[in-house]
């Protein structure tokens, strides 16, 4: 199982950079609809879509050939396809994969964390599965730690100092470690198993999680007070079949620095641990 981690070699450019990935993968299509996988522009597709917006090609291309800045780019559209094909078709889950991993960790674990409802009808209804999934995975990495976590905070997450408070974030959040008051971590979980189309409501989403993520960024940049933040997803009918191109998106969100890392079904069982114990260290270390 790989995990998607964000590669250094993309973190901290120029936001020029990201003009350039959005403009090409926009006019050359990010997917290669016939095989089902993750597109990588060739060098002619870049060059003719420079053209199309009058753009100068030679911050891309000289007379010797590919420009540094050139190989950056195409070497980022390598890394993307590699990890979205290799790695994230492998861990996203479809209802009956999750449903299974769900009931053998609630068997397991016998947590005594929430497990919410999904928001179906009829026989639709029951547990929402990626969520509890994560809920469980994190309390059984707490235990013994004497830390909380709010698995349904139903308020604004707020920062604080000595002389009253620094920030109050725009939305309210799925999930913070240890509270929505100066937190180490939070978290958006997105799971669709029920859905038969990429919808707005399902793309808007991805937007939610790049305002918190620009929320934060401006919080640790002026602040200097860092929070990790991560975003969960799952299903793979809709974010494989029909939603790579905003797969595509949320990796290259994750390397603008506005998510710290995003985790892709069935990885949290094996990646949130590893996190979860980072946190613990850090809310030791800090008191």
């Amino acid at each position: 199982m790989l995990s998607v981690q964000p590669n250094k070699k993309f973190l901290n450019l120029n936001p020029r950079f990201w003009a350039y990935v959005k403009a090409v993968s926009q006019h050359t299509g990010y997917t290669v609809r016939n095989k089902g996988e993750v597109k990588v522009p060739g060098w002619k597709e870049i060059i003719e879509t420079l053209e199309s917006l009058g753009v100068d090609k030679a911050s891309v291309h000289e007379d010797s050939g590919p420009t540094d800045f050139g190989m950056l780019l195409l070497s980022y559209f390598e890394y993307r396809a590699t990890a979205l094909n290799e790695g994230v078709k492998t861990n996203l889950m479809g209802l009956k994969d999750a449903k299974k991993l769900f009931k053998s960790l609630f068997k397991e674990l016998k947590p005594q964390c929430p497990i919410p409802k999904n928001k179906q009808k009829h026989e639709k209804k029951g547990p929402a599965y990626f969520t509890g999934i994560i809920n469980m995975v994190i309390e059984a990495n707490l235990a013994g730690s004497g830390l909380e976590c709010d698995f349904n905070p139903r308020s604004l997450t707020t920062f604080t100092s000595n002389t009253g408070l620094v920030r109050t974030l725009s939305r309210w959040i799925d999930g913070a470690f240890p509270g929505t008051v100066n937190p180490t971590a939070v978290w958006e979980i997105k799971e669709y198993y029920y859905t038969t189309t990429f919808g707005s409501r399902v793309a808007d989403g991805i937007y939610e999680s790049m305002l918190d993520g620009m929320e934060l960024k401006e919080l640790r940049d002026q602040e200097n007070i860092d929070v990790h933040h991560y975003l969960f997803i799952d299903d793979y009918y809709t974010w494989w079949d029909c939603g790579r191109s905003y797969l595509c998106r949320i990796v290259d969100i994750m390397h603008m620095g506005l998510i710290d890392e995003v985790l892709f079904g069935k990885e949290v069982t094996t990646r949130l641990p590893v996190l979860v114990k980072e946190w613990v260290k850090e809310s030791k270390r800090s008191k």
